[in-house]
């Protein structure tokens, strides 16, 4: 029987609601009208909306249903974005706020009105949201979120310090119409109607590679070979090398999950404005009321996931009488160079092959947009946003210091890491459930060692684009910092953009 799990070991409240999806033992249909790859919530839901329009799909994953961001978000629905209405307006236009305002509110009204079709009990609640500035800097950024929001026609109030927060703050925000909800009790439910209506579903299934043969994608998944009209990738980044590995930068994100001992929760969300910022709401699970604190976020590969935790459990401590931290857990997203997702037509790839990515930390919004685009593209109805978010768009100054300053980073890595490794001759000096990357003969060699002291050792050069992996003892994953893909510590891809494993080494024959 197969195992539900995440993408990493770290453990989020939403993983015991991961669905059991039953292994398929029939022979696959040779052709569909779609291929879905990523049983997110932007793969599910885009399976469902297709499903619905009459056309045949297929939904598969590396992992589980769920097992990615999905699984790992603090599932925040909101109306202001991590690209703020000021950044969109001088980067774009004020159109364009207003286009992505009203797309914010459009997903949150999808979701509302899918839980409510289809009787989904996603512990989803409205709540009002606040963003507070702490010093003169925040207040200024403050105001200016604030004048561009209300163009954007966001519902949104000034309350000066007539907010219910902890801390001491100088002004702060509440934003209307915002929600929180369980992601996987959600996109559980969508699955649950996508199967009904006789999509296909496949966990545990890799894409390896697809071309087009007789005006249709002819692609290899696992050890087969189907046929589909369209392929939508749903993965973060699309697998391979493509010009998103150079225009979405990985990072990783932190969630806390705190028992207090004053039971004094909040009872809306909360958002400060430090960088890295934090973010902070209240949810029951398994019948108690849990405080989630999210944030401390840095590059994939870059930062300490152990220093990053404990900052965010001082944080949290510091405001709270914490009686325990219940979960602790990381999930990765991916930062676009100009702020605003790419989602329609993949560009300088083959004809009717699909792409959302460069979400930011609003994956459950912009997931959900993803959906209702590439839904809306596929059977040829208009949609609102498709040229602002189109991934074809040029935009010569927006984001442009972005994707130099991330992509000269990248290349730091790519040479640094070969030659400035710390050599280490014994392997003996590892604890348990930890790793480290040692020059050998052979080359450079990933090796961890298990709790009871196994060694376990691959490759660590990642497949995707030769770059050095490192090792995550938070997650016991070998992560890239390069552009974010992640490995277990067999060596198994667990979050692309990589297609290939990294090749297993016998520690027993490596000469240090």
């Amino acid at each position: 029987m197969k195992m539900n799990t995440r993408d990493g070991k770290s453990v989020s409240p939403w993983e015991k609601a991961i669905p059991f999806v039953e292994e398929k033992e029939t022979e696959l249909p040779k052709k569909y009208h779609v291929l879905i790859v990523g049983a997110g919530i932007t793969g599910v839901t885009t399976a469902l909306m297709l499903q619905n329009q009459g056309l045949d799909c297929l939904l598969i994953d590396t992992n589980n249903v769920g097992a990615g961001t999905t699984g790992g978000t603090s599932a925040h629905l909101n109306t202001f974005l991590d690209a703020t209405y000021p950044e969109i307006e001088s980067d774009f236009s004020k159109e364009a706020a207003n286009l992505v305002a009203k797309a914010t509110k459009e997903a949150i009204s999808i979701i509302k009105n899918n839980i409510n079709e289809l009787n989904i009990d996603a512990d989803f609640e409205e709540k009002k949201a606040y963003l507070y500035a702490e010093d003169e800097k925040q207040q200024k950024q403050l105001l200016g979120i604030l004048d561009a929001s209300k163009r954007a026609d966001v519902s949104v109030h000034d309350v000066g310090k007539d907010a219910p927060l902890p801390m001491p703050f100088l002004k702060a925000l509440m934003f209307d119409g915002q929600a929180q909800f369980h992601p996987i009790k959600y996109i559980s439910g969508l699955l649950k109607e996508f199967l009904r209506k006789g999509g296909e579903v496949l966990e545990h299934t890799a894409f390896k590679s697809s071309k087009i043969e007789n005006d249709c994608h002819l692609i290899q998944i696992g050890d087969s070979e189907i046929f589909a009209d369209h392929l939508v990738f749903a993965t973060h980044v699309p697998p391979g090398i493509n010009w998103f590995n150079f225009s979405c930068a990985p990072y990783r994100s932190y969630v806390v999950g705190a028992k207090l001992k004053d039971n004094n929760y909040p009872d809306s969300l909360w958002y400060d404005m430090q960088e890295p910022y934090h973010y902070w709401r209240t949810h029951e699970i398994d019948g108690k009321q849990i405080l989630l604190v999210g944030g401390e976020d840095h590059k994939t590969g870059q930062g300490s996931p152990a220093e990053a935790l404990q900052n965010l459990k001082d944080y949290v401590s510091k405001y709270f009488e914490v009686d325990q931290f219940s979960f602790e857990w990381s999930s990765q997203y991916y930062i676009p160079v100009d702020g605003l997702p790419y989602i329609g037509k993949m560009p300088m790839a083959d004809e009717n092959t699909w792409v959302a990515t460069g979400f930011n930390g609003n994956g459950m919004i912009w997931g959900t947009v993803s959906a209702k685009m590439i839904s809306d593209l596929i059977t040829g109805q208009p949609n609102d946003y498709e040229d602002l978010l189109s991934p074809s768009r040029v935009k010569p100054i927006a984001g442009f210091k972005e994707f130099v300053t991330e992509n000269a980073n990248v290349a730091w890595h790519f040479v640094a890491d070969r030659f400035t490794a710390e050599q280490l001759k014994a392997v003996d000096a590892l604890a348990s459930n930890e790793g480290v990357v040692v020059d050998t003969d052979s080359g450079k060699i990933a090796v961890s060692k298990s709790a009871n002291g196994h060694i376990k050792a691959i490759s660590a050069v990642c497949t995707h684009a030769g770059c050095i992996v490192k090792f995550n003892k938070l997650e016991q994953s070998w992560d890239c910092p390069c552009h974010g893909g992640r490995y277990d510590v067999d060596g198994k891809v667990v979050t692309g953009p990589p297609l290939r494993n990294l090749e297993k080494v016998d520690w027993s024959e490596v000469k240090a």
